[in-house]
């Protein structure tokens, strides 16, 4: 595919990744979590990608990205998977089944300045 920075084979042929229709920015949220061992709980800093849709489709893109492109969202994407306790040094999984947040959920809940 002509113009594509990062493509992807399918059988359908070439098609465009869908981080190309994102803008990525790490941040760091923090959230109480109970530790299985101890069982203290503690605040944690639980590092995340924001991916921020861009304003406009990327050149080169065929009829499928760009109907893919209408329909993607904001979101977060939880990077880290385990924690360290902070009172007895055990590593445990963060207890979620959710590593993919869309922002939109997010609304209504306190903004933070994520520029640095």
């Amino acid at each position: 595919m002509r113009g594509c920075m990062v493509c992807v084979l399918s059988p359908r042929g070439p098609t465009m990744d869908e981080r190309q229709f994102f803008t990525e920015k790490p941040e760091q949220r923090n959230n109480s979590l109970q530790c299985p061992r101890c069982r203290r709980t503690n605040e944690y800093s639980i590092r995340w990608i924001r991916r921020t849709r861009k304003a406009q489709i990327p050149g080169g893109a065929d009829e499928r990205a760009r109907a893919m492109f209408a329909k993607v969202k904001d979101h977060l994407v939880r990077v880290d998977a385990d924690v360290v306790c902070k009172t007895c040094g055990k590593k445990f999984e963060i207890p979620s089944h959710r590593t993919m947040v869309f922002l939109e959920e997010l609304e209504g809940l306190p903004q933070e300045d994520y520029d640095e």
